[in-house]
């Protein structure tokens, strides 16, 4: 998972601050991801971003797709 981090924060310009999940899939893993696409003050209105990233079995990123966009303030809530 490190790995895949450092290649995607290549590719976004921006560190993720957290791995919200990860799941083993028949190809390797996915995991969704959640990184600050906009800083604010106060820090609790930062857009975040969640995306959903695909690994192959050695953690090597193979894409990626950016999912929901929330205020770092909002908790729970509808996905889409």
């Amino acid at each position: 998972m490190r790995h895949a981090v450092e290649q995607l924060t290549e590719l976004l310009g921006r560190r993720p601050e957290s791995v919200s999940s990860l799941r083993p899939t028949e190809d390797g893993w996915t995991a969704k991801v959640e990184v600050t696409e906009l800083e604010r003050i106060p820090e609790t209105t930062s857009v975040m971003a969640s995306y959903e990233v695909a690994l192959g079995p050695a953690g090597q990123l193979l894409g990626y797709e950016r999912g929901k966009r929330y205020t770092r303030a909002q908790v729970g809530g509808k996905e889409s």
